[in-house]
């Protein structure tokens, strides 16, 4: 059995003994790992426990796409009306089963443990909750989101929700009583629900056959995982690592933070306002770490499992195309024109959706340590190379 999904049942099988039990009538049993599954996939897909009663989770994180966006916008609609546009492109919930808190000097838990790898792990783009439990109430106290406007709203929904009467068999007829119990159940069973292994990190990529030496990449793939693990050429395994590490598979994330400098995005209306900037780290969603200067614009590197189906990307939804990523990688700095808007003086404004007093914190690793002029760390073909590797990270390969 695979490490990671090991560790996850052994935690589901605690948080199930663990959850409510303070609450618990001595004769009630804690609800088992497979009723908090059940019960967080019924809560999942349930609208009524938005405010517009149109909105589930499932509306944004569909499991027909991986458990993103089931569509090309760059933020999603919710609020009480389903007409409230979101501020950042909803990225998906698979792989992130072994997410670690986030801390501001992250350091393994396990063999080298002497560096310090800066502000890493936590949930969503600006890593702000710690866990799936605090991840939940986002959307459902969000403004443009699922639009609750407290924790006793959504508690009110969910017992005149069909899911109801399975919450009830889960954690006794009395739950509802008490306001606090029932946000935890339903916090607990979202959580547990996340951690099923085959619906949220079933590992069943090529990639994945290829590590357990079930099946060989193409020439092709190859050469695209040469280049990607190249610190010189690609160098995407910085921060999307592609190597097993201690007998665990790849999550092709760091769960670290990084500012790219990607273009403003026009199609997000929060936008219009010239103004206003998403600075990840440094806020405006998040606000303990507002006063971090040297955090702003950074955001929290995603998973590239099953990336070649995700139809945006990054924070702000910019990109449509995985081509168009891999040409802003490998051209940012070489054509800056073909990404950013024009100055007054004819060149082009290079990093516009981040204010100059922090566009230092734009990274200028390889391949970002090209100049005008310069050769590209990448040619075309060896972009295309790249793009069937990152193919062999989709999910659903069957070997021969």
């Amino acid at each position: 059995m695979h490490r990671a999904v090991l560790r996850s049942r052994v935690g589901i099988g605690l948080l199930a003994f663990a959850v409510l039990a303070c609450d618990r009538p001595p004769a009630q049993q804690p609800p088992s790992a497979a009723t908090l599954t059940a019960l967080g996939r019924s809560i999942f897909f349930d609208t009524t426990l938005s405010a517009s009663g149109r909105m589930a989770c499932s509306s944004c994180h569909d499991p027909a796409h991986d458990w993103g966006p089931p569509n090309a916008r760059a933020v999603q609609l919710g609020g009480p009306a389903s007409t409230t546009p979101g501020v950042r492109a909803v990225p998906s919930l698979m792989y992130q089963q072994d997410t670690p808190p986030f801390s501001e000097h992250f350091r393994e838990s396990d063999g080298d443990d002497s560096g310090d790898q800066g502000p890493t792990g936590g949930r969503a783009w600006d890593g702000r909750v710690s866990s799936t439990r605090e991840q939940a109430a986002i959307p459902l106290l969000s403004s443009f989101e699922m639009a609750n406007r407290s924790r006793g709203a959504v508690v009110a929904r969910l017992r005149a929700s069909s899911s109801a009467p399975a919450f009830r068999a889960a954690f006794g007829p009395g739950v509802f009583d008490d306001s606090l119990a029932a946000w935890r159940g339903l916090v607990a069973a979202f959580d547990v629900f996340q951690q099923s292994p085959t619906e949220f990190y079933p590992y069943t990529s090529k990639y994945d056959a290829f590590l357990r030496g079930q099946t060989e990449l193409t020439q092709r793939e190859r050469r695209g995982l040469a280049l990607f693990n190249d610190r010189n050429r690609g160098n995407c395994a910085q921060c999307h690592p592609s190597a097993m590490k201690r007998g665990a598979f790849p999550q092709f994330t760091d769960r670290g933070f990084i500012a790219l400098g990607v273009p403003r995005n026009a199609k997000i209306p929060a936008n219009a306002d010239p103004g206003h900037f998403d600075l990840g780290l440094c806020g405006p969603l998040r606000t303990d770490l507002a006063r971090r200067a040297d955090y702003c614009a950074m955001f929290k590197t995603p998973s590239l499992r099953n990336v070649a189906r995700r139809t945006v990307f990054f924070h702000n939804g910019v990109f449509t195309r995985l081509e168009d990523v891999l040409r802003f990688y490998v051209q940012r700095d070489i054509h800056p024109e073909r990404f950013y808007p024009r100055g007054r003086d004819g060149g082009a404004r290079g990093f516009d959706d981040i204010p100059p007093a922090y566009q230092r914190n734009v990274t200028v690793d390889p391949p970002f340590n090209r100049h005008a002029g310069d050769r590209p760390a990448l040619s075309e073909s060896e972009m295309a190379d790249v793009i069937a590797f990152l193919g062999t990270l989709t999910d659903g390969f069957r070997p021969r």
